[in-house]
């Protein structure tokens, strides 16, 4: 115990990262083992996810009422998911870029290739078609705002409590002083929580160790070579995504975003060991909050990009697409990958917290594009792997987000976070 306490804890988590896979390869077959280790992962997952939505509540709230004006909140609001659409529609025009040029779904046989169900995805997208509205994009705008915020507390419904959040703090600031001991109540929950947080990544090996050998397990390394092509495209664009145009538009703020992947090199691991984003938020609003981002920016900035600016999920939804239209033969003109484009933006903002969104939105795409659906039955197989790699990257993207509003406004500290780059 005192040796394991000397190794610091992302060395911990790259271990645990290596005996997952070698643990699961020697168990590759033996599926009654996944009941035993998966829970593990699960109770680690389960503990981040409670301390989510305590910490985007007081943190976005608290932020707002420091703020001051609804106007300055107002501001904030236009100019994030301006950068979001911009940015998103970039990644989905990337990822139909390397769709064509790589063209991963060409001379794959789908009668020989490992089948999975879409049965529950196509159920679910059914459902979201079917809202209110009849335009489940309409009706996600329309369920922003809660009829019973406790039951969007219940239900863990991000943007609700988002926009609760939101008009509580400003309600906050106009009422004064009267406000302070709300305030000072808010403070005290965020600092508890965040001691809170400490001690629960303390457990991140274990959660790690068991969410990676269940996946080595359960699809082992033979069944993902017929899919191998897809998988290295999809890294391959992430990869250029990450580097070259996020790596720009870090450039365009005066950082560098190797730095950002320094800082949150523990985070990335985690994301991409569990498939979740929600994993890391409440880390990556104080790190980037070290990093020079102001508190009330990042406490907006990053609950809201959980929802509008999932970067690694967009190109990575426009890649698939293709990748089934090219398996089935069916060739797209420019007109149709241009409709797929704007397709994916609107089917993408229109899901969000469904389960297992990625392929939903897939489904839903892919029925509107007159492609068939049975087609991600062949994904289904290695999207967990995917899954992982696209999370790191909505990690990545949402992180910079906060840098890049900060600097728009002109409030980032670019000093404060030289120094804490330093200090790492």
């Amino acid at each position: 115990m005192k040796y394991l306490r000397k190794i610091s804890l992302p060395t911990q988590v790259i271990i645990a990262l290596i005996l997952g896979i070698v643990v699961g390869l020697l168990l590759y077959g033996h599926d009654e083992w996944v009941n035993y280790i998966k829970p593990f992962g699960d109770v680690f997952l389960n503990l981040i996810k409670m301390i989510v939505i305590p910490v985007v509540f007081c943190a976005l709230a608290l932020s707002i009422s420091n703020v001051g004006e609804s106007k300055t909140v107002g501001r904030y609001g236009l100019k994030t998911i301006i950068y979001f659409e911009v940015i998103t529609t970039i990644a989905i025009a990337l990822g139909i870029i390397f769709a064509n040029v790589f063209k991963p779904g060409s001379g794959l046989d789908p009668h020989k290739l490992p089948k999975g169900d879409i049965s529950s995805y196509e159920s679910s997208a059914k459902a979201a078609e079917h809202s209110t509205y009849g335009n489940h994009f309409i009706d996600t705008l329309v369920n922003i705002v809660p009829t019973n915020f406790f039951e969007a507390l219940n239900k863990g419904d991000l943007l609700p409590i988002i926009f609760f959040a939101a008009f509580f703090g400003i309600a906050l600031s106009a009422i004064g002083k009267k406000a302070e001991p709300v305030r000072n109540v808010l403070g005290g929950v965020l600092e508890a929580v965040f001691w809170m947080i400490n001690k629960i990544l303390k457990l991140a090996p274990i959660g790690v160790f068991a969410f990676i050998s269940t996946t080595v397990m359960t699809f082992g390394a033979s069944a993902l070579l017929p899919l191998l092509k897809l998988l290295l495209v999809v890294i391959g664009a992430m990869v250029f995504f990450v580097v070259v145009v996020l790596g720009i538009v870090a450039k365009i703020c005066g950082i560098n975003i190797f730095h950002i992947m320094k800082i949150l090199k523990n985070e990335l691991i985690l994301a991409f060991s569990t498939s979740s984003s929600e994993s890391v938020l409440p880390i990556i609003m104080k790190k980037m909050e070290n990093f020079g981002a102001p508190r009330d920016i990042t406490s907006f900035v990053v609950p809201i990009g959980y929802t509008f600016n999932l970067d690694g999920s967009a190109l990575y939804q426009s890649i698939a697409a293709l990748f089934v239209a090219q398996m089935y033969g069916i060739d797209m003109s420019i007109g149709q990958q241009i409709m797929l484009m704007v397709t994916l933006m609107v089917a993408s903002k229109g899901m969000a917290g469904v389960p297992g969104v990625s392929i939903v939105v897939l489904v839903t795409t892919l029925g509107a594009m007159g492609l068939p659906a049975q087609g991600l039955a062949l994904i289904i197989g290695i999207d967990r792997l995917l899954d992982m790699v696209r999370t790191a990257v909505n990690v990545m993207g949402n992180s910079l987000s906060t840098i890049v509003i900060s600097k728009w406004e002109g409030v980032y500290n670019k000093e404060k976070g030289q120094e804490y780059y330093k200090s790492i």
